[in-house]
């Protein structure tokens, strides 16, 4: 895809997701407008952890009640277990609100106004399990793949799949609130505007500042968020585009199994089928969804059903 071509469709699934996001406040009975409902979520203490145990304690309940859900969803599941662990205080004012991997999820508990909890269940769905502390163990323990394709990285894999699971929460039954499920449409604008603010900036010609008032606009990302988001997008092209167009690779092959196999379809075996490949390019994936489809929907393990 080119440039222009990722802007448009970022501003495309950026008003689609809007509208998402006008229900879910609707739902929550808020009575003002789209900002003031930003503006409520951004500095309500009800939506904030008091300590840093408090938001620890919070993920770890999250996690635990994605572990009762799980098998429902997955056919493999990962021996490799993982610890919650706060960034450590060096690092912190400058990483992420999260990052998962092998066997760990990191949590930062830095500046605690700027980690709201009702989206704390889509970050933890996306670093922990089933995202990254699930997908990463499973590539690794797959003896049946390459060794490059159980230990490399590719983005728009690991990190489409990871946000795949955020949505895939909604599924799951784990947005239990009008507020959590808005944290969720959030985290998902927050990927399509990355769309638009990455091209804007590398192709355009967009300023720090567009990009940041993009944000700022669109997702109920906390102020300290949104400027290490944007810089991040500037020091490292391309890299954010790999998250949305991932994860709409394997929603859209998802959409196609499932139209193509009807009641044969099985989606169990699919995600087993997704995680099996190990990190592979987008391309790659597409193929081996053909495969599973020609093959009526067969898991890639003899005891998926």
């Amino acid at each position: 895809m080119t440039p222009p071509q990722i802007h448009a469709l970022g501003l495309s699934e950026v008003a689609r997701i809007h509208a998402e996001m006008l229900k879910a406040m609707a739902d929550s009975g808020f009575k003002g407008d789209f900002p003031g409902f930003l503006a409520f979520l951004r500095h309500d203490p009800q939506f904030y952890a008091r300590t840093p145990d408090e938001l620890l304690e919070q993920a770890a309940w999250i996690a635990k009640q994605v572990d009762g859900k799980l098998g429902l969803f997955f056919g493999r599941l990962p021996r490799k277990r993982f610890a919650i662990v706060p960034v450590p205080a060096d690092i912190a004012p400058f990483y992420t609100a999260g990052r998962g991997g092998d066997g760990v999820y990191l949590l930062n508990t830095y500046d605690l106004p700027s980690r709201p909890l009702y989206q704390l269940t889509a970050l933890t769905l996306h670093e922990s399990a089933p995202g990254h502390a699930m997908q990463i163990p499973l590539a690794a323990e797959n003896k049946e793949q390459l060794p490059f394709r159980r230990h490399l990285y590719i983005s728009a894999y690991g990190e489409g799949w990871a946000l795949y699971c955020e949505r895939l929460g909604d599924e799951m039954g784990l947005y239990r609130t009008p507020y959590e499920r808005f944290g969720m449409l959030s985290y998902q604008m927050w990927r399509a505007a990355r769309l638009v603010i990455d091209t804007g900036v590398h192709s355009l010609g967009w300023t720090r500042a567009q990009g940041q008032a993009f944000l700022r606009d669109n997702s109920a990302l906390s102020e300290h968020e949104i400027e290490t988001e944007v810089d991040r997008y500037i020091s490292w092209p391309g890299q954010a585009l790999s998250y949305y167009l991932g994860e709409m690779a394997i929603r859209n092959g998802r959409a196609r199994a499932e139209a193509a196999l009807g009641p044969r379809f099985n989606l169990r075996a699919f995600h087993d089928m997704v995680l099996s490949t190990g990190s592979v390019p987008l391309p790659v994936l597409a193929a081996r969804i053909d495969r599973f489809i020609a093959e009526g929907g067969k898991g890639p393990y003899p005891d998926d059903e």
